[in-house]
């Protein structure tokens, strides 16, 4: 008896079963007429907050003698609507100022006339101007969505940093934001082999992927001949929005001047008043500069704050810039290719104010970096320059206790293992004598 029982189960499950695979045909079978009756829509994908699916669209990038208003009117724009933008809306388009290669989007009616509506100009890969040429014109600036990712970086000098940074396939951007921010405590001309590095900052990605370059150093330890040198970004002034970088004492990093006027530039010949200048037949002639060795073409900086006092082309000192930064103390910049700064002009430490060059009586591109304090000329190397304000005593204890993780996640970062140099063993020399 228990033998049909177990038959009669057994069918009633394949019943069962096949009950089931019937319904979930049924199922499918309706969800395909459904689908059949109700198209299944596509999802709306907008890039610079427009569906391209609604235009005609053409992209390009600015080429050599294009201009706006060339541009517009290929494409069927009315004069008046250009005269509006680039009148109206000076501030937020200058259209005199499109730049050679960067790209742009015109988006077109969908009608045989294919007049364009929308121009979308990319200033640069995060920031994009809209000028919306549609009934009554109007332009305004947008920003892509970005994502900001912390990073964490470590390193130990062979070389340089620069080349520290590029073994790791590190952006040539965060060895300038380094050197930005330990220009006036480190010599980068002159790290040693062994001096070590951490860092804290963020890389920028367009849509998670497309890497769109690195944010300013948030938090950095450097260590040099030994010395540890600590470095917080910290808002001293949030009226004006500053942004400092202290020590872990509070201590301000920056100096009233720069170590040097160029980044990364090789100290060639320092100021002497008994050198001998192969140049005027290796006669000895008193050298007050100091210089600095570069490419052609790289940029010079204002060492401080101050007023130019002259930019001009004169004599052996071919183009350069004379700056007046207080009662005190003025600087001098020789043998640029070219001057970007004009006379009664106000610059900041760091601003560009010209390029390396070789004008006037030189043998090779460097800038001579001339220094004066009270009316003489002096060695700026061995002068004794006053340090920037430490931190406010107020702002203190919250900069301490901002720091003190941010400490702690330098402190337990690792270094990455250097390879060990194999030692020479006997018959590796015989080798290399053979």
């Amino acid at each position: 008896m228990q033998k049909y029982w177990g038959i009669i189960l057994i069918l009633a499950l394949s019943f069962s079963c096949k009950e089931n695979r019937d319904a979930e045909s049924g199922l499918r079978e309706s969800k395909k007429e459904i689908a059949s009756i109700v198209p299944i829509k596509k999802p709306v994908v907008k890039q610079f907050g427009f569906d391209l699916d609604e235009f005609t669209v053409q992209q390009d990038t600015v080429r050599r003698g294009d201009s706006f208003g060339e541009l517009m009117l290929q494409h069927k724009v009315d004069y008046p609507k250009i005269y509006k933008i680039s009148q109206e809306y000076r501030d937020t388009f200058d259209v005199r100022k499109i730049r050679v290669g960067n790209p742009y989007l015109i988006l077109k009616s969908k009608d045989t006339a294919e007049t364009a509506q929308i121009f979308i100009y990319e200033n640069d890969a995060i920031n994009y101007t809209v000028v919306d040429l549609r009934d009554s014109v109007r332009a305004y600036k947008e920003r892509k969505k970005v994502k900001f990712v912390e990073k964490e970086l470590s390193g130990i000098i062979e070389t340089s940093l620069s080349d520290a940074l590029l073994q790791q396939g590190i952006d040539y951007m965060v060895t300038h934001n380094m050197a930005n921010v330990y220009a006036w405590t480190i010599d980068f001309s002159r790290l040693q082999k062994g001096d070590r590095f951490k860092v804290l900052y963020k890389e920028k990605f367009i849509n998670d992927s497309i890497y769109a370059g690195s944010e300013p150093i948030e938090a950095a330890y450097f260590e040099h001949n030994g010395k540890p040198i600590y470095a917080f970004a910290y808002e001293n002034d949030s009226l004006k929005s500053i942004v400092d970088y202290f020590d872990e004492n509070a201590n301000n990093l920056r100096r009233t001047f720069l170590r040097m006027p160029v980044e990364f530039g090789r100290l060639s010949s320092r100021y002497n008043l008994k050198r001998r200048i192969r140049y005027y037949g290796n006669r000895i002639r008193p050298h007050k500069g100091t210089d600095y060795a570069a490419p052609v073409g790289t940029p010079i900086m204002a060492t401080a704050d101050g007023t130019v006092t002259e930019s001009t082309r004169k004599g052996g000192n071919g183009r350069y810039v004379k700056i007046r930064h207080n009662a005190t103390y003025s600087t001098q910049y020789l043998h640029m290719k070219k001057q970007k700064v004009k006379r009664g002009e106000y610059v900041r430490q760091g601003d560009v104010i010209g390029w390396v060059g070789m004008t006037g009586n030189t043998s090779g591109p460097h800038v001579c970096y001339r220094f004066w304090r009270n009316g003489r000329q002096v060695d700026p190397l061995k002068e004794d320059l006053p340090k920037a304000e430490p931190l406010a005593e107020t702002l203190q204890p919250d900069y301490f206790t901002y720091i003190t993780p941010i400490k702690d996640q330098l402190d337990c970062m690792e270094y990455p293992e250097m390879p060990i140099e194999k030692e020479m063993l006997p018959e590796d020399l015989a080798s290399l004598d053979k």
